[in-house]
């Protein structure tokens, strides 16, 4: 089993705790994470963009004038491509750029995202994290001392207190653990997960 300390907010050790292998002690296999965190971005994207066609244009379908005797280039609609508010050629039209991944693979990448922050000693068990009330001062001052200036916080449950703390400090956030995906374990240097959530990990991963 892979054992780490566990620390409190003032930066000092008070005890140790043994992580689950099947959870932070996996062999990375980088092409998995990059088709997770892929999965996870396309997946964000809204898919809105339009542009119209020259068949959607609103105007007359009449020659816009004769054909000879002008001087110019002989034109036979106003909905052209080439003309100013004119059709689009090849542009975009809404789609579903969403893909997908079977469940097991996904909570596999997602383990062994959580055995990369281990592996590199980046991972922090706290035994925990309490914040009398909203301030961001007093958020900013624990990370000072566990020196940490990016991270991602991992809590039991939804902290409101710990999420409106840190929101607007830049490299910093707070997930619940059902909310824990790998592209936030990656994007944040450091992994900071209280010692209660650990069972909650198990329990969703493992079960």
């Amino acid at each position: 089993m892979a054992v780490s300390a566990i620390y409190n907010t003032g930066n000092k050790k008070v005890g140790e705790v043994e992580l689950n292998e099947s959870l932070f002690g996996l062999t990375v296999k980088p092409h998995i994470l990059h088709d997770i965190v892929k999965m996870q971005l396309a997946n964000r994207r809204a898919g809105t963009a339009c542009t119209k066609t020259r068949s959607e244009i609103r105007g007359s379908g009449a020659k816009p004038y004769r054909q000879k005797g002008t001087g110019r280039a002989r034109a036979g609609t106003r909905k052209s491509p080439l003309w100013r508010s004119g059709g689009t050629v090849f542009g975009p039209k809404p789609r579903d750029y969403s893909l997908k991944f079977p469940k097991k693979l996904r909570r596999l990448g997602l383990c062994m995202a959580l055995s990369a922050r281990f592996s590199e000693e980046n991972l922090l068990v706290l035994d925990e994290f309490q914040m009398e009330g909203i301030k961001t001062k007093n958020f900013l001052d624990v990370m000072e001392i566990l020196k940490i200036d990016n991270g991602l916080i991992v809590v039991p449950e939804k902290d409101e207190i710990l999420e409106k703390s840190s929101r607007n400090i830049p490299g910093f956030k707070v997930l619940p653990v059902e909310g824990l995906n790998v592209y936030d374990v990656l994007h944040h240097h450091r992994l900071v997960v209280l010692k209660s959530s650990l069972d909650k990990l198990e329990e969703r991963l493992l079960s």
